[in-house]
């Protein structure tokens, strides 16, 4: 069609709700979103239907080599994608906005718009311009919309990061439950898990989704809401029925071809209604058409580790505080190098097994390969070879794949058999004998794939040149035929140059034209256009002239002919091997597993060789006994430094020992280190990993809390004590015995005294009522009293050394309790200016000298502004402490015996009395 076709101007496409719901895609439809006055051209009628059914998404209008996009989408895609907004005609009198991008490099664009969280539907020509021309000079060529793309549909590489899952996820409330599932569209793997509010938040921080779906109702419950608001970013409400568990369960059990699901497990009503909703919206974006989608598998209550959005932030997981990957524990200990074998990494990472017999198979797949070092090294070898299986074969199922998917599973396949051979003499451990069986067989297929698949493949198969020479007799006489009438053009240009005398006539070809022949403007008057001439004018231009003739067209015809044929009879194989490769298609997605965890067990044995890890023991007990703990990312960073070792600590936490430990020292002793290596070597323990530490037993830690470092929260009007406090809050109220708690500077962002009660009082609570394992670092030295009355507490500190007015940090921990801070060494090493150091130093001596009121009376002489405050706040008859409270001042508590203790208090008693 010719589009230079005026578009009149459009009504602003605002979006109903935060997701994508068909709307009536009809003519009346499309009539109520045009505007008042004027006719809509054949075009633009067919555009504004398009664009009714898909308001809350931005169109991508196909028109020959260009997606265009009009009217508030070109202003929204304009700006997001920084591309000039140009105008195309007017319609009453006002300018039409549009901008577009490139068919050919159109993912590139497509990535930043699904990342700034607009939603886009790729509207395509389903017809030949010729064919509408047949029905009339001003028909416009079928569009259609194939997809709509969302955060949580991706599936092409381009778009997607290789080494992470892109969950899409579905929440649903049904009979006072929550159902949560979730899918990977470019994998197929389809899981789901029952929860109870408490869960919720730390299940979404686990999956941390792409794309969230929710009916619209649960925004308004407030139970929800207050969590939902972390992922409003991510949020797509949709309409209440779609969650309809009824629909959701028919809906499941006519994708898997069951009468019912109880073979898959025995799943909730809010779960199926989830499940079901995220099929149903997977049909919706995707036009009917669905990936592979595997079995529905149910994570059940307490198989996995807990671990919360702060939790996580805190020990910076999967990346770092700034959201980073660098810098994260995963990146430090991901040695794999297959892209599937990272993503199974990361998940393992972010779910740590809450199951002794689970957590004891990886670890055996482990060892395996730790001893098997020359095999290690030739599995990898193999491994690292092997494309994206997962990925290739969901994209081939959703008839969205190419010529290099196909490849993929072919070269994946054939190196499965590879490792599979090279694993058959040895005996491994059940893991790993259940991932060689997981490979399978695949030779018919892969022998088949290597001979119907060339060697330099395009990205699309409308490209053709894909298939293999000597594959199918009839095309390669097709391609002789269009190659031989290539060579005659070529042959025809000689003659034609001998005609004409001009050398530098050049027979060309382009999309409008075809076939012509092109001579410079010069030498256009040596070319005779007589009734007998055999040349055709066909365009003149500045520089050229051009030409053509009947042998010419009818070679063209011929090769054209061909070509077509050829590239039709290419893509019927394509779709032939594809439907091949569907009808195998669970079986190739468990050699895709099976790979993936024979990548990571191998690239676990790697870290543990490399750094030295230990193979943890685990077991059902309340125990957590670390010898030689270190913390991975900062070890790993100082070996990349300038070499210096780390210190490594114990870490015993019992009955016996004590289940909780407080820590106190100097600000920069590592304190927070020694907190977050104990967290970290937990979580890499029951992740199945080996962990830095010379030895470790573990209990099963179900829950894992971390309330470490300060941050604000601006967008909830919280400040960064109020963000401490409700992290402190969701501890202390689901932490158990089985639980690990690490707590860091509690109390610190209030006055000394509020600061230390909140302290104290927590302490005790984690003690008497949660009972939980914890290390609780602190700076409030008055704490270590409790050491006498809570049984399960034990006191401990960074050790330092002092050295000629200078302190050495040690970073060793040890029994007692700090008698100093060091803040203002700390503070002197910061770069504070001498004079602030010195007064510092003279404002701590005068304070360390007294307790509270005295100290503040002596200071208050150097101080005349708040000499005053005192004098004016002073209650009347108050003139300074009592001779008892002086005597207080004297004694040292740590330092009596019990007999001086008792001469205290007589002291004191008889001071009182006078």
């Amino acid at each position: 069609m010719d589009s230079r076709e005026a578009i009149p101007p459009h009504v602003s496409d605002r979006p109903v709700s935060a997701h994508v719901e068909t709307g009536a895609s009809n003519a009346k439809g499309a009539a109520r979103s045009a505007p008042k006055g004027g006719a809509l051209t054949p075009m633009m009628a067919q555009y504004l239907e398009i664009k009714a059914a898909h308001r809350d998404a931005l169109l991508f209008y196909r028109m020959g080599d260009f997606y265009e996009l009009f009217f508030d989408d070109a202003v929204k895609a304009s700006r997001a994608l920084d591309i000039t907004l140009t105008k195309r005609g007017k319609h009453l009198g006002e300018d039409i906005p549009m901008c577009g991008v490139p068919v050919h490099s159109h993912e590139q664009y497509l990535s930043r718009l699904i990342r700034e969280g607009f939603k886009v539907a790729v509207c395509e020509q389903v017809e030949d311009p010729s064919e509408a021309k047949k029905r009339g000079a001003k028909s416009v060529v079928r569009r259609e919309v194939g997809r709509i793309i969302t955060r949580g549909t991706l599936t092409e590489d381009a778009l997607l990061d290789a080494r992470s899952h892109n969950y899409l996820a579905a929440l649903a409330h049904v009979q006072g439950g929550f159902g949560l599932a979730w899918i990977d569209m470019s994998t197929g793997d389809l899981q789901t898990q029952h929860l109870d509010r408490g869960g919720l938040g730390a299940a979404l921080a686990r999956l941390d989704p792409g794309e969230l779906l929710v009916p619209d109702g649960l925004l308004a419950r407030a139970e929800t809401n207050e969590i939902l608001t972390d992922w409003r970013d991510v949020l797509s409400v949709l309409a209440r029925a779609r969650f309809d568990s009824l629909n959701a369960l028919n809906r499941l059990k006519a994708l898997y071809g069951v009468g019912a699901l109880d073979a898959f497990g025995a799943f909730s009503r809010a779960e199926i209604a989830a499940a079901g909703a995220i099929i149903d919206y997977i049909e919706l974006t995707q036009k009917g058409r669905l990936p592979r989608i595997s079995r529905p598998r149910q994570v059940s209550q307490g198989a996995v580790m807990e671990i919360d959005g702060a939790t996580r932030r805190n020990l910076e997981l999967s990346k770092t505080l700034g959201g980073e990957r660098k810098g994260s524990l995963l990146a430090v200990i991901d040695r794999t190098v297959s892209s599937a074998g990272a993503r199974v990494l990361a998940q393992r990472l972010g779910a740590p097994l809450n199951d002794v017999a689970g957590i004891e198979r990886r670890l055996d797949m482990v060892d395996f390969f730790y001893a098997q070092r020359d095999l290690r090294g030739e599995v990898r070898g193999l491994l690292g070879r092997a494309g994206d299986i997962e990925r290739a074969l969901s994209r081939l199922t959703l008839g969205r794949g190419g010529p290099r998917d196909l490849a993929a599973v072919r070269d994946g396949l054939a190196l499965s058999a590879d490792i599979r051979t090279a694993l058959a003499p040895l005996t491994p451990p059940p893991g790993i004998a259940d991932a060689v069986v997981g490979l399978g067989a695949h030779g018919e297929l892969v022998a088949r794939l290597e001979q119907a698949l060339g060697v330099d493949l395009p990205v699309y198969a409308r490209d053709g040149g894909f298939v293999r020479a000597g594959y199918r007799a009839e095309l390669d006489e097709l391609r002789r035929l269009r190659d031989e009438s290539r060579r005659l053009i070529a042959g025809l240009q000689g003659g034609y140059v001998a005609d004409t005398g001009i050398s530098s006539l050049k027979i060309k070809h382009n999309n409008v034209l075809g076939y012509f022949i092109e001579v410079p403007a010069k030498q256009a008057e040596k070319i005779v256009l007589a009734e007998d001439s055999p040349y055709i004018h066909r365009q003149t231009m500045a520089n050229a002239v051009r030409y053509t003739t009947v042998e010419l067209s009818e070679l063209e015809t011929k090769i054209a002919r061909a070509g077509d044929q050829a590239l039709a009879l290419e893509l019927e194989i394509f779709e032939d091997l594809t439907a091949l490769i569907g009808a195998r298609a669970q079986a190739i997605a468990n050699a895709a597993a099976a790979l993936a965890d024979i990548d990571v067990a191998a690239a676990l044995a790697v870290l543990a060789h490399e750094r030295a890890y230990a193979r943890p023991e685990i077991d059902d007990s309340c125990d957590f006994d670390i010898e030689g703990g270190r913390h991975p990312v900062v070890e790993a960073a100082l070996g990349e430094g300038e070499g210096h070792a780390f210190v490594a600590n114990d870490c015993r936490l019992d009955d016996g020992d004590g289940r909780l430990w407080l820590l106190t020292g100097p600000n920069m002793a590592g304190k927070s280190t020694f907190l977050r290596q104990n967290a970290l070597i937990a979580v890499l323990a029951q992740m199945g990993s080996f962990v830095p530490a010379s030895r470790a037993r573990i209990g099963l830690v179900d829950r894992l809390f971390s309330r470490v470092g300060a941050a604000d929260d601006l967008a909830r009007g919280r400040s960064t004590f109020m963000v401490e406090m409700v992290e402190t809050a969701a501890i202390l109220n689901q932490a158990g015995p089985k639980s690990l708690v690490i707590l860091d500077e509690i109390g610190r962002g209030t006055s000394t005294y509020d600061g230390l009660s909140i302290a104290w009082a927590v302490v005790e609570h984690l003690h008497e009522v949660n009972r939980s394992r914890a290390v609780f670092a602190t700076h409030y030295h008055e704490l270590t009293a409790l050491g006498a009355k809570l049984a399960g507490m034990t006191c401990h500190t960074m050790k330092i050394k002092e050295w000629q007015d200078e302190v050495v940090f040690l970073h060793e921990v040890g029994s007692g309790a700090a008698a100093r801070s060091y803040g203002i060494h700390v503070g002197q090493l910061a770069g504070l200016p001498e004079a602030v150091v010195n007064r510092a130093e003279q404002i701590l001596k005068t304070l360390e000298q007294g307790e509270q009121s005295s100290a503040v009376t002596r200071l208050a002489d150097d101080l005349p502004l708040f000499s005053q405050a005192l004098k004016a706040d002073a209650p009347r008859g108050c003139e300074g402490p009592s001779a008892a409270e002086r005597a207080l001042d004297d004694v040292d508590p740590d330092a009596l015996t019990p007999r001086d203790a008792l001469d205290v208090l007589y002291r004191l008693k008889a001071l009182r009395a006078s």
